[in-house]
């Protein structure tokens, strides 16, 4: 199948057979078609806006590499937008804005879309703030789903309509729309008050702290508001073994929903038979001053790390690797845990932290211990690495 027609064009697609859910079989062709079923709402979640090529070239069993810059050899028809960055550098990203792109941008590779919350015409001023609900190991999925029954509380006390949707991961996001008046630093500013006050009102679910081996309960992750940060939008396909999806849901639905229900093979008959839950999105944009008022009355947060130096530890952690893959970075907390076995039956879910850490075009992954739970006079000091990659080597 060399060409398809979408949207009047003809896309070239390349390896319609190849697998890339190894486990449920689906194919990049399957994955086409899925995206095809969902269009309309699959492109509300990213018409106008640049985005980050998250390219899964080899299936969902190896990990994706990163491409900010749109390839140079691309179809006249294919947009893009030149996004500035603090090094005085640019990248020219892809514009999605109607099915062919989004159908070229998928025979990429791109599994799930991850849109700047930006529209190409003012790529300075946010139209959305986006809320990521993230469970530390060992949280139960009802109480995610009750962080965002609070999350959506305080969008409301505070003026903006929330927008609920199944991650397709571990996780739960809460969109609100909002003017475009308010630059980056602002809007991350007003999503870490909401970080900030779900955790006062709910403080035995929810946790705002930046410091992962800090936290409890449900992360209410703010910073992906910051400049540069996308999250998967709406009806994404997941990398995960059963094909789940990012899926737009109504209130009424938020309570006992299941994230594996929504997948692949399931969700365009929900879209066709119910349709979507977020079709009148845009049309409630709303006002960031209610969660300005709020961010100056909570006062100074504490400051998340800037990239430099090392802090001082509060609680007694070690690292144990760096990898590539995340398969080794998981067999060297497994050699750990052999040769430590006592300390290794004291850890609690959340006391082990995978990081899943951005390099320069793919993720690397760092396993960390919080050896909180485990008595003082028994616990091993910081070793050399059970594997030791340096994401900055080459290149």
């Amino acid at each position: 199948m060399p060409d398809i027609e979408v949207a009047g064009r003809l896309v070239r697609v390349t390896n319609p057979d190849k697998v890339i859910f190894p486990r449920s079989g689906h194919t990049k062709l399957d994955l086409i078609r899925y995206y095809q079923a969902v269009a309309g709402g699959a492109l509300r979640g990213v018409a106008d806006r640049p985005m980050i090529l998250k390219r899964f070239v080899h299936g969902i069993e190896e990990e994706a590499f990163f491409q900010k810059r749109a390839p140079a050899k691309r179809p006249d028809w294919i947009e893009v937008a030149e996004l500035r960055y603090r090094s005085g550098l640019g990248a020219e990203e892809v514009v999605v804005r109607d099915l062919a792109q989004l159908v070229w941008v998928v025979n990429l590779g791109c599994v799930d879309l991850n849109p700047h919350p930006v529209r190409a015409a003012d790529l300075a001023h946010p139209d959305e703030l986006r809320i990521d609900l993230d469970p530390v190991p060992g949280v139960e999925w009802p109480d995610v789903l009750r962080t965002a029954q609070v999350a959506r509380e305080v969008l409301a006390d505070h003026g903006l309509t929330a927008w609920p949707k199944t991650s397709g991961s571990r996780g739960f996001h809460v969109y609100a729309r909002i003017e475009p008046r308010w630059p980056f630093a602002q809007v991350r500013k007003a999503a870490e008050a909401v970080a900030r006050e779900v955790e006062r009102r709910a403080p035995e679910l929810a946790t705002s702290r930046w410091w992962k081996e800090e936290r409890h309960g449900v992360f209410v992750d703010f910073n992906q508001n910051a400049y540069d940060r996308t999250v998967a939008s709406a009806y994404s396909v997941r990398a995960v073994p059963d094909a789940r999806v990012s899926t737009p849901l109504a209130w009424d639905e938020v309570p006992g929903c299941r994230p594996e229900s929504f997948t692949i093979d399931t969700v365009p008959k929900r879209l066709a038979e119910a349709g979507d839950p977020w079709e009148d999105v845009d049309l409630h944009a709303g006002s960031l001053d209610g969660l300005l008022e709020l961010a100056e009355a909570l006062g100074p947060a504490p400051k998340p790390p800037k990239g430099t130096g090392r802090r001082r530890q509060a609680l007694p952690v070690i690292e144990i690797a760096r990898a590539q893959h995340k398969d080794e970075a998981m067999a060297g907390l497994e050699r750990w845990k052999a040769r430590h076995p006592e300390v290794a039956a004291c850890l609690q879910p959340a006391d082990v932290l995978v990081d899943g850490m951005r390099g320069r075009s793919s993720v690397w992954y760092r396993i960390r211990v919080n050896l909180q739970h485990v008595p003082e006079a028994e616990r091993p000091g910081q070793e050399p690495l059970e594997a030791d990659y340096d994401p900055w080597r080459d290149g």
